[in-house]
């Protein structure tokens, strides 16, 4: 069985964007073995980020809602103990929140074991 580490990363992530537009290649099993947002406005953000179960967004699952970064600030999503297991076709969404009237976006990064699934 192949395995593969891999990092994937977004900048000015906004509306629900699969983070480095990553989702699960058929054949293969993921393992989220850390994720960092940080928070790249003037203004103190609230995120959200979601398993996409890749569905159209039927079923997609909450890990963090309403999650506060303020401003210069980052938030570890996955690491140390937390793993993230994604199946074929599923990612990681991130959704930002601005708590001013101009909207806010945070750099994602992300890192990723994949398995051949046998």
């Amino acid at each position: 069985m192949a395995n593969l580490f891999k990092q994937k990363s977004s900048a000015n992530v906004q509306n629900f964007a699969n983070v480095g537009g990553y989702s699960v290649p058929t054949g293969c099993v993921a393992t989220v073995i850390g994720m960092t947002l940080a928070n790249m406005s003037n203004t103190g953000l609230t995120v959200d980020v979601q398993v996409n179960k890749g569905t159209g967004g039927v079923g997609n699952i909450n890990i963090l809602k309403d999650a506060p970064i303020p401003v210069g600030g980052s938030l570890v999503v996955v690491g140390g103990d937390q793993k993230v297991v994604l199946e074929v076709n599923q990612s990681m969404q991130v959704n930002v929140t601005s708590r001013a009237s101009a909207p806010g976006n945070v750099d994602a990064v992300m890192s990723i074991l994949e398995s051949d699934q046998s």
